[in-house]
């Protein structure tokens, strides 16, 4: 059973998920149709940023699987038997 602050902890990285998730959809999907003078310009990164933030959010994903999978690898071989 999870335990209270398990429970905490998902619920902060779902509600997390959320902001970032529409955050970036409205970043991408309404802003270019906003007049670039527009107050709403100023909370958001210059567009050029939502293609090269997933970019680098998804070279690290794949490093950090990359090195998971060679320490679980690593970790999991066995030595060679010697007659």
């Amino acid at each position: 059973m999870a335990t209270g602050v398990d429970q905490a902890v998902g619920m902060s990285l779902v509600v997390f998920s959320l902001l970032l998730f529409t955050y970036y959809s409205v970043w991408v999907i309404v802003l270019p149709f906003v007049d670039s003078d527009h107050v709403l310009h100023k909370f958001f990164l210059p567009r050029e940023y939502s293609v090269i933030l997933p970019g680098i959010a998804a070279v690290i994903l794949l490093l950090c699987i990359g090195a998971f999978t060679a320490v679980v690898i690593w970790k999991n071989r066995k030595p060679k038997k010697v007659d």
